[in-house]
């Protein structure tokens, strides 16, 4: 476990691509005039398309997609008005993208439309779904901004696969922000009492798991909902002051970006102390092998947002997208695939999304592998292809 790769383990080698695929790229304008891009991959005679979208990360090229051209089915990869970027993501407008790519897909005859959302877009293939459904849409996202949903044909999909599902952008960021930060503006700031990599908590150096006791455990959860309230405090105050800035027809100051930076967003204790919430889980977190060290980098969910993006998408307190909280409203089929190995869904959070799941018919299934589909040990099969299995399989039973 070296110093020199940091991130290393985090992408899976890729599949090759079988011949015949035919591509298409794809122009779609959403309800509200965005405009964004889907990529359709399509091998002869495929009736079954496969749709991956992710709130904020480009998944063209996700791991997943040449086993399930391999497998016969279409696939459909979208693109949202902010990829690869928090800046400014909405997740009340990602699920409007999401809506012009199911509307393009229908329009295209296919016989089946099946969700795929991994991570983060198993959470917006659920919100999507809930507002879909629902008798009455969202009107505003959370800081207030009008949104088009009830204005916004949504079609449903026939089924909704939810691969590695973590709980939900702001829920994951209440577990892995670093609550020892003693001053928002100063990324080296610590609180002594609260270092999840001090020795005196209780954390000993990698590779070697580290046990911390109880009481530490629960005063770190406790500070870790504090800050996030410290943070949505600052949130809100700065979306107040644009609205009585427009309010008072001053539009400079009304527009004028004000930009949230929250450092230290990589501290799960569970990544480095492997009984809390065990699995099969490697020692490290989502972004590499020495959270200890990557805690302080570049890498990191939230690290720059705008008030209303943290309102929507980062804070657990307001984002609509909360995969527990929408999965009622989830009434298609559905197939929940746990990574045995998961860094940031645990077995405690399958059993409380299968439970929270509307869907009368709910598929349960694990295969071994770590969150972003690699092996579970080296020379094992990567959890993208076991996983890939199991979905066909399930799709195949449709």
């Amino acid at each position: 476990m070296t110093v020199s790769r940091l991130g290393a383990g985090r992408y899976t080698d890729l599949l090759d691509e079988p011949e015949g695929v035919e591509t298409t790229v794809h122009r779609l304008t959403t309800s509200d005039d965005a405009t964004v891009t889907g990529v359709l991959r399509v091998p002869a005679g495929a009736r079954t398309v496969v749709t991956l979208m992710h709130p904020r990360q480009d998944v063209t090229h996700h791991a997943s997609v040449p086993y399930l051209l391999r497998d016969g089915y279409a696939v459909w990869t979208q693109g949202s008005r902010s990829p690869n970027n928090d800046l400014n993501l909405l997740h009340e407008q990602a699920i409007v993208d999401f809506a012009a790519g199911h509307v393009r897909l229908r329009d295209l005859g296919f016989d089946q439309v099946v969700c795929l959302g991994h991570s983060g877009g198993a959470t917006l293939a659920a919100f999507y779904c809930q507002q879909a459904g629902a008798a009455e849409r969202l009107t505003t996202t959370p800081a207030g901004r009008p949104v088009p949903l009830a204005d916004t044909e949504m079609p449903l999909p026939d089924g909704c696969i939810f691969m590695a599902p973590h709980p939900g952008q702001g829920a994951l960021l209440l577990r892995v922000i670093d609550p020892s930060v003693a001053d928002e503006s100063d990324p080296l700031s610590v609180d002594p009492d609260l270092d999840p990599f001090a020795a005196a908590n209780g954390f000993v150096e990698a590779p070697e798991s580290t046990t911390y006791d109880a009481a530490f455990v629960a005063g770190y959860r406790e500070a870790q909902a504090t800050r996030i309230a410290r943070i949505d405090a600052r949130a809100r105050e700065w979306v107040a002051e644009s609205r009585a800035a427009k309010k008072h027809d001053d539009r400079r100051r009304a527009i004028a970006p004000r930009v949230l930076t929250t450092y230290r967003t990589d501290a799960d204790l569970r990544n480095v102390d492997l009984s809390l919430d065990p699995n099969e889980r490697p020692y490290g977190s989502l972004f590499g092998r020495r959270p200890d060290l990557t805690n302080y980098g570049l890498v990191g969910f939230g690290r720059l947002a705008t008030a209303e993006a943290w309102l929507s998408t980062w804070s657990a307190n307001t984002t609509n997208a909360d995969l527990a909280r929408c999965a009622p409203g989830v009434t298609v089929p559905s197939l929940l695939l746990e990574l045995t190995g998961d860094q940031a869904s645990f077995p405690a959070d399958i059993a409380r999304f299968r439970a929270a799941l509307g869907a009368d018919d709910v598929t349960v299934a694990s295969v071994p592998g770590t969150h972003f589909g690699g092996p579970i040990a080296k020379g094992a099969p990567t959890g993208t292809e076991l996983a890939a299995h199991v979905i066909d399989e399930w799709i195949s039973r449709r």
